[in-house]
């Protein structure tokens, strides 16, 4: 079932009822509705949520204008039902930048971003979340209204996040790589992180889960997690960074990091629960400019990839 489906039949319900159901109601989970009903409630009905091509119209559900995306005329002497915000969302984006983006482009105070990002319960996060925004605020175009309230704004997000997750079969999927929903999503964004070309993810998802089955033998040892505890941006670590006792330090400690380090995108979700056949353990970016990144087997191989990689940058 769709999103457009779950509104649908939501509506449907709400339309039988003899009074308007309280504000209450749209932030919390009704014990004895299904499961999937309660998680409409909490995530989506607490917004209208439009499909427009590729791009998701948020509307508070007090706004009395037009619906998303309609206008009440074109000629000169004729206005718009609304003026919205177009906010994009990049695939890779870290949270703290998403609401950054947010409030920058909606107006509204970044701590009224931070505050409703800490309730995950009332944005209809999925259980296997903990509670956690970071990894679920789906990258997408959103077109805002400006009687949309940051619960609102976040709980679209997550609501686009389920559509993909559904899609993807992602509780199903996870099953089947012999990894938990939570553990796919970490995976996912460690995958947005480190490729420069979607088409490497699934390969670069293969490298992953190698190193994550040599261990203890080697270890994760991903650049990405270790910038991202230390809050910092860039290609690599320092040999500083890589002294961090930060949980997300994957030289240091064994498995993937404790949460997911941004949110991806649907071609990172999928390389998570499809990687590609093969028995990679390095990739190096040999050529930046062009993206081209290649993979090897043996630790000889990746050396002579680092030595490609210094030609290319010193010829630059």
């Amino acid at each position: 079932m769709n999103i457009e489906d779950l509104l649908r039949e939501t509506l449907s319900d709400m339309a039988h009822e003899e009074q308007p159901p309280p504000p209450g109601r749209f932030l919390h989970v009704n014990g004895s509705r299904s499961r999937r009903r309660g998680l409409a409630l909490a995530a989506a009905a607490a917004v209208t949520v439009l499909a427009v091509g590729s791009t998701f119209a948020v509307q508070g559900l007090s706004s009395r204008t037009a619906a998303p995306g309609v206008l009440t005329g074109q000629g000169s002497g004729e206005t718009r039902a609304e003026t919205r915000n177009t906010v994009t969302v990049n695939e890779g984006l870290r949270l703290s930048n998403v609401l950054k983006n947010l409030s920058a482009a909606t107006g509204k105070p970044l701590k009224d971003f931070e505050r409703a990002a800490k309730d995950g319960a009332a944005l209809g996060l999925p259980a296997y979340a903990k509670g956690r925004l970071e990894g679920f605020a789906y990258p997408a175009t959103y077109e805002v209204s400006p009687t949309s309230s940051p619960e609102e704004i976040l709980a679209a997000m997550v609501t686009r996040f389920r559509s993909v997750a559904e899609d993807a079969d992602l509780v199903e999927g996870a099953k089947r790589v012999g990894r938990t929903p939570l553990e796919i999503m970490i995976t996912a964004s460690i995958v947005q992180a480190e490729s420069g070309d979607k088409r490497d993810m699934p390969k670069v998802a293969r490298v992953i889960y190698n190193r994550l089955n040599r261990t203890p033998e080697m270890g994760l040892r991903m650049d990405s997690t270790v910038l991202y505890g230390l809050n910092k941006f860039g290609l690599a670590a320092s040999p500083e960074d890589l002294q961090s006792r930060s949980p997300y330090n994957t030289y240091l400690r064994l498995g993937l990091p404790p949460g997911p380090i941004g949110n991806p995108g649907a071609d990172a979700i999928k390389a998570a629960l499809n990687p590609a056949a093969g028995r990679w353990l390095w990739f190096v970016t040999t050529d930046p400019k062009k993206g081209v990144t290649k993979f090897a087997d043996s630790e000889s191989e990746y050396l002579k990839l680092v030595e490609e990689y210094n030609k290319n940058r010193r010829a630059g």
